[in-house]
């Protein structure tokens, strides 16, 4: 098949880490491999957002990563991108109807898909939607501070009826997107995968100090990540080391400010020896970090999927989680790690403890989430769930039973 991929703000070639560049990036790029693997021709269009950026970048064999002309060629917050969907979407039309038309475009985000349907209803291309976030959940975690344009959520839940097909990616969405009015007929559950090549638990991995447990997280530098709650947590596992891995691709941890205040918080917890900053890791260099760490924590306020919980489960990382979103369906609370309530340092020190001072519980953890991200979340059993969802809305599709 030829499937379009749509992911108007995360190319899946860009350095991972910064505020807007993360799980959504890597999780394109993955899907893409799984599916080129499998024979399958993939271009993902992306906004261009630098003046020397090529038009099309060969990506891998059957896959080209394609740099649209949308809005000023500079990189620019996602939340502004909006007005520039309608000149993405005719871009769009134009190619799929002269050069290169797919059998079924996959919009990644929200405005990805306004983009995908205004473009697929010019050329009868079927249409899936994947969310990745839901600006309903950010809404009521963020309140005032969410910068997400105002009609987001209305604009969502006219798309969860517009398309043919909703990715839903765990059964948290399936609740919020019903509430939203979208029918659950519209909906096919397929989670995220991982690439059990390179995520493993044989290998080498990042040196150490053996005399402390190590605590790892990965998250980008933002408040709802939940960092703050660990270093707050950090007290209650005496001996053991936060390593903190994200921030801005440029590495300079000492301009950001959102850096500053961890510093400043680990201070006041009198751990400031014990926080360890890595900043922005190279995603090739990924695998290393998690084989060295004996915890992996992921402490977001919600989390439509979480990435990085899956990478360290193959690896065989044991996972303190808190169980929103999508972490609740990854982590088998007792199984492969342990969840907790969501801004509860207290609770999360609890288990942070009882996990750090149990070797064979670690080791049981650890062993499971092997197994689990293996039979369950591998990229091509995910890329063969999502090709037969395309298959079955391209065969439905007027074009193709003419």
């Amino acid at each position: 098949m030829r499937i379009a991929m749509i992911s108007e703000h995360a190319s899946p070639l860009a350095a991972l880490g910064g505020v807007d560049a993360g799980g959504q990036n890597s999780h394109v790029a993955e899907l893409a491999g799984a599916l080129a693997a499998a024979g399958h021709q993939i271009r993902v269009y992306t906004r261009r957002d630098s003046a020397d950026r090529p038009a099309v970048i060969p990506m891998a064999d059957g896959i080209d990563v394609v740099h649209v002309p949308a809005g000023p060629a500079t990189a620019l917050p996602k939340d502004e991108l909006l007005p520039y969907m309608g000149a993405f979407a005719e871009w769009l039309a134009e190619n799929w109807r002269t050069e290169w038309k797919p059998d079924v475009a996959h919009a990644h985000f929200w405005m990805s898909g306004l983009a995908a349907v205004t473009a697929a209803r010019q050329c009868d291309v079927p249409v899936v939607q994947t969310y990745h976030a839901l600006g309903s959940v950010k809404r009521r975690h963020q309140g005032s501070a969410d910068t997400s344009p105002p009609r987001r959520i209305a604009y969502e839940r006219e798309l969860g009826r517009a398309v043919d097909q909703v990715i839903v990616q765990c059964q948290d969405e399936v609740r919020e997107l019903l509430r939203l009015g979208v029918p659950r007929t519209q909906m096919t559950l397929v989670p995220s995968g991982v690439n059990t090549e390179r995520f493993r638990a044989d290998g080498p991995a990042v040196a150490r100090d053996r005399g402390r447990l190590r605590i790892l997280t990965v998250a980008r530098l933002v408040e709802r990540k939940g960092v703050e709650d660990q270093i707050r947590a950090l007290p209650a596992v005496p001996g053991a080391e936060l390593v903190v891995v994200g921030g801005p691709p440029d590495g300079d941890l000492g301009s950001d400010p959102y850096a500053r205040k961890l510093r400043l918080l680990a201070a006041e917890c009198r751990v400031a020896d014990r926080v360890v900053l890595a900043g922005a890791v190279p995603s090739h260099e990924m695998p290393r970090w998690y084989r060295s760490a004996d915890i992996l924590a992921a402490t977001p306020w919600y989390e439509p999927f979480g990435l990085t919980v899956l990478e360290a489960m193959a690896c065989g990382v044991p996972v303190v989680a808190t169980s929103v979103g999508g972490l609740s369906d990854t982590v088998v609370d007792g199984v492969t790690g342990d969840l907790v309530p969501p801004r509860d340092p207290a609770r999360l020190g609890q288990a942070l403890r009882r996990l750090a001072g149990d070797d064979m519980r670690r080791l049981s953890y650890g062993a499971a989430a092997v197994d689990r991200s293996q039979y369950t979340y591998a990229w091509p059993r995910i890329a063969e769930r999502l090709a037969e969802a395309y298959a079955g809305v391209a065969a439905n599709t007027p074009e193709v039973v003419a």
